[in-house]
């Protein structure tokens, strides 16, 4: 596979000339949104009083005791009628977790990010009475969790239970009267189902509301809050708690082994979590700690992706003329003019003798990627190198003159066929080269860290590096522009013979009720050829239709 185009996400998002968002976790990662954006982060206070309580985190001593705890607090959450949402960070802890479960007979949903629509059904309905739900990532789902059901939900199930499109009304695909019809039907059951969820809700609310249990602390702090953020919502009551084991990918890099001594040496039981604010906070630490170095690495990935978004917005502004249809002419006469410059100062120097020049050299070359008419006979007897330019560059001009008079005009859209011919060509130039760039550009990046052992800044030699590779692709494309565009060869093709009608021949008599093929009609002595079409007209070969019995 061959990458065409590559930026940063952050770059992405630079591309737009404002920017702004409105998130409820936000301000853990105030500074890089200061730092990367230039955006402040500001809070908004919430509608309604959170009385959501957080509780301490439990730690057990290994996963198995962790797992046999978080199952045995989802039953006894379960049996009193209070609705769990459970926060898993991959599938296959979900999996394992649905496994206590169905051998300990709780009925749960499992959500795994695979079918959309379903799961937010599903995760609209978590906060009825003694629902279970296990999801991975919560984040980004995008459904409000109703304590007792949402009515709208079941009211639009029952409608589609009755054939009714709830998605061509939603997108107002309905003319006035289907729509009208609709809506009469609906009300009705929005309200039977209202009645049932607002009396479930004042249940739920009775029962502590949705108790959000998460399985492990993720490496963002973010997406804990995002998990705790489900509960508690409007005022609503709630609670939330997170169950971590020293086994878990967070703690075992950061925390598990300055706990992990200090429950040796109490001589602590696995079965027996630890609840300190110490530890908390030490977990806490940790994920500063993680948050902060992800942040180095995007921080450091961006350096280095503003080297290549500078060269990128050369390209594509390049490629926006292009596509704009403006007039290039001007710009690929200043390619030829590029040209002939380097090619002339290749042989013919201000800083060498005329004597010494390459007259013969540069002739050849001029004559291989231009279609120019000098001699080295024509240059001799010239001393000054800027003189020799002159002559070359007017040949050239003149020469692309011709080929633009040669070509004429394209009689169907009334445009001269040079101007239609350079954007192509230009076009189709520009994307390989970027194209081979690319690939050289992420070859260089792999291997510039080893220029530290050398006593060298990696970013300072990734820059003059990519600068000088960078100028070496604009070259090439100015180079193979131009001996494209002088040699390019207009072949017209004739418009393709239409196909004669068959002519169509009653047959009566022994031939027709058979369904025998009639006999190719041939003058005598004339000979078909095996692949030519057989003349009978039934569109196959000789060779396969009445040549098998010739």
């Amino acid at each position: 596979n061959q990458t065409l185009a590559t930026i940063t996400i952050q770059n992405y998002f630079r591309m737009y000339e404002k920017l702004a968002g409105m998130t409820g976790t936000a301000r853990t990662q105030a500074r890089e949104f200061e730092e990367v954006y230039k955006l402040s982060v500001a809070d908004i206070p919430t509608n309604q009083d959170m009385i959501r309580k957080d509780e301490q985190d439990l730690i057990y001593k290994t996963e198995d005791a962790k797992w046999n705890a978080v199952t045995e607090d989802i039953i006894e959450r379960h049996e009193a009628g209070q609705p769990v949402l459970v926060g898993t960070v991959s599938i296959e802890k979900s999996e394992r977790l649905s496994g206590y479960l169905t051998r300990r007979g709780v009925p749960h949903h499992v959500l795994n990010a695979k079918q959309h629509e379903k799961e937010a059904q599903i995760i609209a309905q978590a906060g009825r009475l003694g629902s279970v739900t296990v999801a991975t990532n919560m984040a980004g789902r995008g459904v409000d969790i109703i304590l007792g059901g949402n009515p709208e939900y079941l009211a639009r199930q029952e409608m589609a239970a009755r054939e009714w499109d709830n998605d061509r009304y939603l997108l107002f695909d309905m003319d006035p009267e289907e729509r009208a019809s609709y809506e009469e039907e609906y009300g009705p059951i929005h309200e039977k189902y209202k009645a049932d969820t607002d009396a479930e809700h004042e249940e739920v609310v009775g029962r502590g509301g949705l108790y959000v249990l998460g399985t492990e602390r993720h490496e963002s702090r973010r997406i804990d809050n995002q998990l705790r953020g489900r509960s508690g919502r409007q005022g609503d009551p709630g609670e939330s708690r997170f169950y971590l084991s020293l086994g878990d990918d967070l703690m075992r890099l950061f925390a598990s082994e300055r706990i992990g001594r200090v429950m040796e040496r109490l001589n602590w039981p696995e079965d027996e979590p630890i609840t300190a604010k110490m530890v908390s906070r030490a977990i806490e630490t940790a994920q500063k700690n993680v948050e902060e170095r992800n942040f180095e690495i995007r921080k450091n990935v961006l350096k280095y992706d503003e080297v290549m978004n500078t060269q990128r917005k050369v390209i594509y502004e390049e490629r926006r003329k292009i596509l704009e249809g403006r007039d290039l002419k001007d710009e690929a006469l200043s390619m030829v003019s590029e040209m002939v410059e380097a090619t002339v100062a290749r042989y013919v120097s201000k800083d060498i003798y005329p004597e010494e020049w390459d007259l013969e050299g540069l002739a050849t070359t001029l004559q291989s990627s231009l279609p120019t008419r000098l001699t080295k006979q024509d240059l001799e007897g010239i001393d000054d190198a800027e003189r020799i330019r002159e002559m070359v560059l007017e040949d050239a001009v003149r020469s692309y003159d011709a080929k633009e008079e040669q070509l004429g005009v394209d009689e169907r859209s009334g445009v001269t066929v040079l101007r239609e011919l350079e954007r192509m060509v230009l076009l189709s130039i520009i994307d390989n080269k970027w194209r081979d760039h690319l690939y050289e550009m992420d070859y260089l990046q792999e291997g510039i860290g080893l220029r530290a052992y050398g006593q060298r800044d990696p970013l300072v030699e990734f820059q003059r590096e990519a600068y000088d590779m960078f100028q070496e692709m604009k070259d090439a494309i100015r180079d193979e522009f131009v001996r494209y565009i002088y040699r390019v060869e207009l072949v017209r093709q004739d418009e393709p013979a239409r196909p004669r009608p068959q002519r169509m021949v009653a047959r009566h008599g022994d031939e027709g009720a058979s369904g025998a093929k009639p006999a190719p009609s041939q003058a005598s002595g004339d000979k078909v050829p095996r692949n030519a079409p057989c003349p009978c007209g039934s569109g196959k070969k000789y060779k396969k239709c009445h040549g098998l019995s010739a």
